[in-house]
């Protein structure tokens, strides 16, 4: 599989470089991919993160509850 790349530019936490570079010799990989897998994990849990049912349901009692209070706060 051909993948385009696209060269960008960052800063890191000189430690945190220091570590990333450390990590990618033991590893006996390049940081780009490193990069590239941290990147694509933290898109991918994002994306397909939903909230708590328990956060869900107490919002969900608080709109019903006060519907009448928000309705005047948007006004």
């Amino acid at each position: 599989m051909n993948k385009t790349l696209e060269k960008f530019a960052t800063q890191l936490d000189s430690a945190l470089l220091a570590d990333l570079r450390g990590l990618a010799k033991a590893e006996g990989r390049q940081i780009q991919s490193l990069v590239e897998e941290a990147v694509s994990k933290l898109i991918a849990e994002r994306r397909d993160q939903q909230p708590r049912k328990e956060v869900m349901d107490a919002y969900e009692r608080a709109r019903t509850r006060y519907a009448s209070v928000f309705k005047k706060l948007a006004e």
